[in-house]
Order: structure tokens, then sequence, then C-alpha cells
């Protein structure tokens, strides 16, 4: 993951309801939600998550797969490791050594 998208990844979860949809779609696991499911679960209506979907899946936090007629949501977990990795490289490596 390049600095660009780990970038883009912070920037995307740092958003209230991105982050509630990430929490919850950490939580569902591999098999992750359907988008309605999520809608309903988090009072997000359906446009406003579909806004938040696609922040997220262009940040690669999230994936989505269709089955039928659902599209389902499963969180990318090597990219919050990409954030997590950019936030110790860049933003904490100077404390350990004060």
């Amino acid at each position: 993951m390049d600095d660009d998208i780990r970038m883009l990844a912070l920037s995307a979860i740092a958003h209230r309801s991105r982050l509630a949809i990430f929490r919850m779609l950490v939580v569902a696991g591999p098999g992750g939600l359907p988008a309605g499911e999520i809608s309903a679960q988090l009072g997000i209506v359906p446009s406003s998550l579909s806004f938040h979907l696609k922040d997220m899946l262009r940040a690669k936090l999230v994936s989505g797969r269709r089955e039928g007629t659902f599209i389902y949501y499963s969180v990318a977990r090597h990219a919050i490791r990409g954030v997590i990795d950019l936030l110790t490289e860049n933003c904490l490596s100077d404390s350990a050594d004060r």
C-alpha cells in the first residue's frame, strides 16, 4: 500500500459515519454485511451510505462482492495495517527517541 492510498484511508476513516461502518464490518468478519443491513443497523439512509462506501472503496478500506441482488461489504484488514504503519513511520518515530 503506497503512501497516497494510506493517506486516503486515514482521511476516509476520520469521518464519524465511515468509522462506524468500519467498526461494524470489522465485527462482521470476512463474510461482511450487505449494504441494506449496514444502513438499517446504523440508521444511515441508503444514498448517504453509498457515498460513504464509495469513499471507503476508493481508499481500499473495504471491498465489495455481489451475491445476487446484494452487495456484501467487508473490511480490507491490510488497509488499517497500512494506516497504522503510516502513523508509526511518519508521526510517532521521533517520539520514541525523546
